[in-house]
């Protein structure tokens, strides 16, 4: 196998070429996103049940490797809120020393799933099961922040959804005001400067001003140094937990929740990356990358990391170049332990709580778990609602694990629905021997006898369009060498649609219009034609974009390319009024008519009209394009 298969990113973009100036670019987006990550690094080891710190060696340790070795070129790896909920429970049933064991085997799962090239395994989870096990942490992650956005008086929060609201009812005359006023102060400045200044990383200002008021006004809220100590200036020494079979058995589910999980958040965090910047990351590579962090990083103390998104996409908006900055967001974090240790401890927990109410808000994609709740078929919405449920009333295993165990059964169910079984005693038939003289059936449709015109690209999908196959549609663009002017996509043999499938070919439309390129559906059925309209996708494309056969595709795809060159024709050719005589304008609108006619591959009736333009210029200029 090719060296270069397994080399990790940062090392081809630096073959390729690294200037001073990539540096410079790299350097300013390391910078942000690092007061960025700081305060949500905290947040995130706290609400994972461990102090402070850890999550900052987190994010230093794994955030350097992941972007060291890994396969994307603008992942920022750290702690991250998906990890919050098991996370804590596994530390409420083994201790920590049974996180780091867990965390460690999950490494090493991560690496192995890389090697065996199991990165693209991944993307057959069904959509539904994503979007409710999400749903879930987001609302157990919220859950678990009242207690210090309320100031509750409690020692030990449980894992559970349930006994938790029991303990806030139990405890709902105890409430800290002084807490709740700094936590909606906290949330509303997190909001409004979002929206009024986008550039502002809102965390650390929002830290920097709560922690001011109560260390100036001396209030009772708690903060990091009342309960949690001192805080290191730098990184512990490296220390391996003590391995026994029975403590290996005892995390080992845990372990494949975390590696699973870890998988999923960091390709996901990639496919983000990969939309907004047009790249294209290495999954096997970034799994063998988040795997060696993992298994590192608990050797220093810290807990489970992977790709985080809205970092990934901070840092992509920042101007990043490529992963040399999130290995400077990582020494920055280092240097920000040592410089700001001692004003760390005055940051009140109820603004860390703020700052995970609004993560947790905008984990949930509450968007995408309507869609699929009102407008989605009633399988995907029993696959969401299991999964949701089963995740925040009993634990994430059970709920990844029954959503996907679902989605297949009813998959099954699904295809016995739409596969039938014909009568062929007098009908013409298909026969699959090679002696057999019998005559193919004829397809009505068939491309052969059609002429496709060179900036049209028809591809087509045969069989039901589910979360099996929906990744194949992301890739097709890849495969054509230039981005045609109009992409047909056949669906005459599609019987069915699920979530999963409609998301892709949401994206897919998305890209296409990325790349200038006009998706046109071609023999969609009146049943996926009916989801279509319920999900709003028919507004999104344009009912005229949707057609009931090849033939009509076709013809749809010639009227745009014709708009297209009229287009360019009026924006390329300028005839002053008096520079061009009668006869010279009908010979340019008849050579225009042929030019069109060989691209087309049709006679043009259409009327092209001259477009007279005033000019300040003696020159004239009829050049053709």
């Amino acid at each position: 196998m090719k060296l270069n298969y397994w080399l990790p990113r940062s090392l081809t973009i630096l073959k390729d070429g690294y200037s001073s100036s990539n540096l410079s670019t790299d350097f300013m987006a390391g910078l942000t996103v690092a007061i960025i990550a700081l305060p949500l690094a905290m947040a995130f080891a706290i609400a994972s049940g461990v102090s402070p710190e850890k999550g900052i060696f987190t994010a230093v340790i794994a955030g350097f490797i992941i972007s060291f070795l890994g396969g994307s070129r603008y992942q920022i790896g750290g702690p991250t809120g998906a990890f919050v909920v098991v996370l804590y429970a596994t530390i409420l049933k083994h201790g920590f020393d049974g996180l780091i064991i867990a965390t460690i085997l999950a490494g090493a799962l991560l690496v192995l799933m890389g090697i065996f090239k199991l990165g693209n395994i991944i993307k057959f989870i069904p959509y539904p099961v994503t979007v409710g096990f999400t749903a879930g942490i987001a609302l157990i992650i919220f859950s678990s922040q009242l207690k210090d956005f309320f100031g509750f008086p409690i020692e030990k929060m449980p894992a559970d959804f349930t006994e938790q609201w029991l303990l806030y009812a139990s405890d709902v005359t105890q409430v800290n005001y002084f807490a709740i006023a700094i936590g909606l102060i906290s949330l509303v400045l997190l909001v409004k400067l979002r929206y009024v200044f986008p550039r502002i990383p809102a965390p650390i200002i929002v830290i920097a001003i709560s922690s001011l008021v109560v260390y100036v006004f001396h209030l009772p809220v708690e903060t990091i140094g009342s309960k949690f100590g001192t805080i290191p200036s730098m990184l512990p020494s490296p220390t391996l937990p003590v391995f026994s079979l029975e403590k290996i058995r005892a995390v080992f589910p845990d372990a494949i929740t975390i590696a699973l999980l870890g998988a999923i958040e960091s390709l996901l965090s990639c496919v983000v990356a990969d939309g907004m910047t047009g790249d294209k990351h290495h999954s096997n590579k970034e799994l063998i990358a988040q795997g060696l962090a993992n298994i590192v990083v608990p050797i220093f103390g810290g807990i489970a990391a992977t790709g985080a998104i809205a970092r990934t996409a901070t840092n992509i908006k920042a101007g990043a170049f490529s992963p040399i900055a999130g290995m400077i967001h990582a020494l920055m974090l280092l240097i920000f332990m040592f410089l700001f240790s001692k004003l760390i401890l005055l940051i009140p927990l109820a603004s860390l709580a703020a700052i995970l109410v609004i993560v947790a808000w905008n984990m949930s994609e509450f968007h995408h778990f309507k869609a699929i709740a009102l407008r989605s078929e009633r399988n995907d919405k029993i696959v969401l609602f299991i999964t949701f449920l089963l995740t925040v009333f009993i634990d994430l295993n059970t709920g990844v694990q029954m959503g996907i165990l679902f989605a297949a059964l009813l998959f099954i169910k699904r295809m016995s629905t739409v596969t039938d079984v014909k009568d062929t005693k007098n009908d013409f038939h298909i026969s699959f021997d090679e002696d057999d003289d019998i005559p193919l059936q004829p397809d009505p449709y068939s491309l052969a006898n059609r002429i496709i015109p060179a900036k049209v690209e028809v591809y087509e999908i045969n069989g039901p369009f589910f979360f099996g196959v929906a990744d194949k549609l992301k890739k097709v663009l890849d495969f054509v060498k230039s981005s045609p002017e109009v992409f047909i996509l056949r669906m005459r043999n599609v019987p069915m649609m699920d979530a999963t499938g409609f998301h892709a070919l949401e994206e897919f439309h998305e890209l296409c219009k990325k790349e200038n390129t006009q998706l046109v559906l071609s023999g969609v059925s009146e049943r996926l034609m009916l989801k279509l309209e319920r999900f709003g996708f028919t507004e999104v494309i344009g009912v005229k974009n949707i057609t009931e056969n090849i033939d009509k595709a076709l013809q749809r795809a010639n009227d745009i390319l014709l708009k297209k060159e009229q287009e360019k024709f009026y924006a390329n050719i300028k005839i002053t009024k008096d520079g061009a005589t009668k006869e010279q304008q009908e010979r340019l609108v008849e050579g225009t008519k042929n030019l069109l006619a060989q691209i087309l591959g049709k006679n043009i009736t259409d009327t092209i009209v001259i477009v007279e333009e005033d000019t300040q210029t003696k020159e004239e200029s009829h050049a053709i394009h």
